[in-house]
């Protein structure tokens, strides 16, 4: 007669009941995710203690033993604080290693506790709760680069730069409303992260495996203990969506990019061909052969650092693209691009607001380039309101600068015949008062660079930013 194999011990599989071979080490090697899904411990053991209380309300436990089990959890989250919690080689991820601590410490009441509960709405639940607080510190640290760009553009508000388009020197406008372009992308950053949160605000858990819970679970008050807005509609849904991490990775995709063109205006900006700014010293390097060098590794790697939160992205989109409902083991792919882009995410933020109150403009170089034919867009302008249709008013000015380039001169060198040759509106008088100061104070349309409008847009910043 064959014997039974053997109930499964705290060290066994959870399946061992069906499976009782151990798994291969190669195989145990390849599944964990131990090392990466790790860091959910606190919301593993918040769901937890939440899933007690229902089973508790649903008279599936006594209110001693969910007393006993909270108390248990309570002492495992300790531990893993700490640093004192032991993994074993056979915990396959942060969710199993939490239930056989709990089976160490309580015996076989720690076995109720995934009573209603699978994997699947567990991983499913905890992944929810990370993101929610993750959204919530993406928005706090892009807040906090809001403050800064807004500060800085604060102290340089009369400052005058080139605007280029093309990489071409374009119109002359305000350094300030140059800096308050970050800004606004920043601000949509932040919209884009408290969507997230809001549409990911479903609770999952009693979703079980796929098909619902066979008990008689109180969702709406699982929903109240761990502060979910809802509860997922369809069990199926809740446990194969990812749409919540896709969303935050697009999200970070964007922020990401925003980063890395203002990190490439720093790059350009800082070169001796430019020379608009300098970067601090702390936050640059130098060569180890070359010694005058000064580079600006910071902002390169923030700008190179974008591809590695953009590749997490397309890496997620593709593990879900050809899954069938429900849960498929390829969902546990979703973890180590989703936690290194927030990672990295942040980390770039961070390294900003703290490198960019250093950085120090060379306004008068600025100034200096933002002069001369860039302002041909203001003369044309001013023969426009001489009665001049605007194309013809271009092609004019248009030939003086043609002139302008040919013979080495500026606009404001044209003697009166020359001037009087093209059009005899053209008069010394208008072409001397051609500044970029002028230049800039005419753009006061709302959204403008006019320095009155750039001092709304800075108020209404500091407003919005709590400032």
């Amino acid at each position: 007669m064959k014997r039974p194999s053997r109930a499964p011990t705290s060290s066994t599989k959870a399946w061992a009941g069906r499976l009782p071979v151990p798994a291969a080490p190669e195989a145990e090697a390849f599944t964990t995710s131990l090392p990466v899904d790790r860091v959910l411990y606190p919301h593993d053991v918040a769901g937890s203690r939440a899933h007690v209380r229902a089973l508790v309300r649903a008279k599936l436990l006594s209110a001693r033993e969910g007393a006993r089990l909270e108390r248990g959890l309570a002492a495992i989250l300790h531990e893993l604080e700490r640093g004192r919690f032991r993994f074993l080689a056979s915990d396959e991820d942060i969710h199993m290693a939490i239930e056989r601590r709990l089976v160490e410490r309580l015996g076989p009441l720690g076995g109720k506790l995934h009573t209603g509960r699978s994997r699947n709405d567990q991983v499913a639940l905890d992944l929810r709760l990370w993101l929610r607080a993750e959204c919530n510190a993406v928005d706090a640290a892009l807040a906090r680069l809001q403050r800064v760009l807004v500060a800085l553009a604060r102290q340089h508000r009369d400052a005058i730069v080139p605007g280029y388009t093309h990489l071409q020197r374009a119109q002359p406008i305000l350094l300030a409303h140059h800096l308050l372009a970050y800004r606004e992308m920043l601000a949509r950053d932040r919209t884009r992260f408290r969507d997230c949160r809001q549409r990911g605000d479903e609770l999952p858990l009693g979703a079980g495996a796929l098909a619902g819970a066979g008990f008689p679970l109180d969702r709406k008050f699982l929903a109240r203990e761990l502060g979910f807005a809802r509860v997922s509609q369809n069990s199926i849904d809740a446990v194969a969506d990812r749409d919540t991490a896709v969303e935050f990775l697009a999200a970070a995709a964007i922020a990401a990019v925003h980063l890395s063109r203002l990190a490439e205006d720093l790059v350009l900006w800082a070169t001796d061909e430019f020379g608009f700014l300098e970067l601090p010293d702390a936050f640059a390097t130098g060569s180890s052969m070359m010694p005058q060098k000064k580079n600006p590794d910071v902002a390169e790697l923030v700008r190179g650092k974008t591809g590695r939160v953009t590749g997490a992205l397309v890496a997620l989109l593709t593990t879900l693209k050809g899954l069938p409902l429900a849960y498929n083991r390829d969902l546990q792919e979703d973890k180590p691009a989703l936690f290194d882009a927030a990672a990295t995410l942040r980390q770039c933020l961070e390294v900003f607001t703290a490198m960019l109150p250093g950085v120090r403009f060379r306004t008068e170089r600025m100034a200096a380039a933002a002069d001369g034919l860039l302002l041909a867009t203001d003369l044309a302008d001013q023969l426009v309101e001489r009665g001049i249709p605007f194309r013809r008013a271009h092609a004019l000015v248009g030939a003086l600068v043609r002139r302008c380039a040919v013979t080495g001169t500026g606009l404001r060198d044209l003697d009166a015949p020359t001037l009087r040759g093209y059009s005899p509106h053209l008069t010394p008088a208008l072409v001397r008062g051609l500044t970029p100061a002028r230049s800039v104070a005419r753009r006061r349309v709302l959204g403008g660079t006019a320095p009155r409008e750039v001092q709304r847009q800075l108020a209404r910043a500091e407003r919005e930013d709590g400032r």
